[in-house]
């Protein structure tokens, strides 16, 4: 990331969502504005303003791990184009958050998948379920003995191609994976699980369609049928749970604060949930909710044009999908812009309880100043000059000074300049 300086190499987190976020910035030429980058295994929203993505100041998570990095702040979330398509145990649609490879592509790869899949419809004395199109197959070779007999007998199986659960299970004489370890074996990506995603649905809308597009309209159809819906309707929910998901998770990154979706057979007392349930669906009669981004919504990701449109509506706001949007993180590891920050801290000097002066404390060099207002000055000045020459020597073409004057506990503070620019490669050239 341009804006981590030589003396932090430990400050890279998120660092591919960041350059995702500034090449989209770079390929709309707008900011403030919002990056919704939807990929097939995660979906990540960021803020860009003032050349780059906004950074937690606070540090940032990784996992469930709060770390002192100060990092890019970008949410992530476990949706997108290749999430698992199934049921809850109250039969209702989810989408998400497992990965899988889509139906259609493993279909495309093997065509025996497409044949079988299209037996499906004809199978009426056999009770169908979501597994009959969930296919495992052969990932990798493992690198270490399996020990577990099972195991190697479904590794032994998959090697002639790849089955539908149901059929490993049945040959196998077990009720469940975890007879055989399964989870382990998918965990070490030895063994890869397919199924119906959003991106299979695509294909049958015509809107994104390079594989087996009979694979996915037989997945389809077996899980409208599980869910007693037509295909239509299928594709309409799987596509609002997840304009809706994203919708949610950006109101709760931009105001910091949750936002739970409760389940459908719980009233929950919550009145922020009931404003955002309300700007979505308008139910009362008499009192209305409009929760409003007050910046556009920059698309980019392969199904941004799709799945976006929905999502700005709900948070009245512009979209704007920039042309070559699928390729924004390629762009913005080239066409960030250059940010060095150079930072200050401002302390007393005491005589027992009395404030005698102030010292500012610059990389190695300490400063005595008589007044807050004469080390503050200097502080400034010294970060503004260290961070110039910076940014000049990564090769920033004509950066400008930003100021932040951050309290840093009683009577101390902490100054920093930022440098920014364009770096010598420029749109056009």
């Amino acid at each position: 990331s341009s804006q981590i300086g030589e003396g932090r190499p430990v400050e890279t987190v998120h660092s591919g969502p960041t350059a995702s976020a500034i090449g989209g910035r770079f390929l709309a030429d707008r900011e403030p504005a919002l990056v919704i980058d939807i990929g097939g295994t995660t979906t990540d929203i960021a803020v860009v303003e003032r050349g780059g993505v906004a950074v937690s100041e606070e540090g940032t998570t990784v996992g469930s791990y709060r770390t002192a990095v100060r990092a890019a702040r970008v949410r992530s979330i476990g949706l997108g184009g290749d999430s698992f398509i199934g049921f809850d145990l109250e039969d209702h649609l989810t989408v998400g958050p497992v990965r899988v490879t889509p139906i259609s592509y493993l279909a495309y790869t093997d065509h025996r998948v497409a044949q079988e899949l299209k037996r499906l419809p004809h199978r009426d004395h056999k009770r169908l379920t979501t597994d009959h199109v969930e296919y495992w197959f052969l990932q990798r070779e493992p690198r270490r003995i399996v020990r577990n007999d099972r195991a190697r007998e479904v590794i032994d199986m998959l090697r002639q191609g790849p089955l539908a659960l149901p059929v490993i299970l049945d040959r196998m004489g077990l009720y469940h994976p975890l007879q055989f370890g399964g989870q382990a074996l998918i965990s070490q990506e030895i063994i890869g699980r397919a199924a119906l995603t959003p991106t299979d649905l695509l294909h049958l809308n015509g809107m994104y369609a390079p594989w087996d597009k009979n694979a996915a309209e037989f997945g389809a159809w077996l899980l409208s049928r599980i869910g007693k819906i037509d295909v239509d309707a299928l594709i309409e929910q799987v596509m609002r749970i997840i304009s809706e998901r994203i919708a949610a998770e950006v109101v709760s990154f931009i105001s910091r604060k949750s936002l739970e979706r409760a389940p459908e057979y719980v009233d929950p007392d919550d009145l922020g949930l009931w404003l955002f349930e309300e700007n979505l669906y308008e139910d009362h009669p008499y009192l209305g909710s409009r929760i409003a981004l007050k910046i556009p919504i920059i698309g980019i990701g392969a199904p941004a044009e799709i799945f976006l449109p929905r999502v700005a509506e709900i948070l009245h706001t512009e979209l704007i999908v920039p042309d070559h949007f699928q390729v924004a993180n390629a762009v913005g590891a080239v066409a960030a812009s250059v940010m060095v920050e150079e930072e200050a801290w401002i302390f007393p000097q005491m005589r027992g309880m009395h404030i005698a002066g102030y010292y500012v404390q610059s990389g190695v060099e300490r400063k005595r100043f008589p007044k807050l207002e004469s080390a503050l000055e200097f502080a400034q000045k010294d970060t503004g000059e260290k961070a110039l020459v910076r940014a000049k020597e990564s090769g920033t073409i004509d950066p400008h000074l930003e100021f932040e004057r951050l309290p840093d506990g009683a009577e101390n503070y902490r100054i920093r300049a930022r440098a920014v620019g364009n770096p010598r490669l420029m749109k056009g050239t």
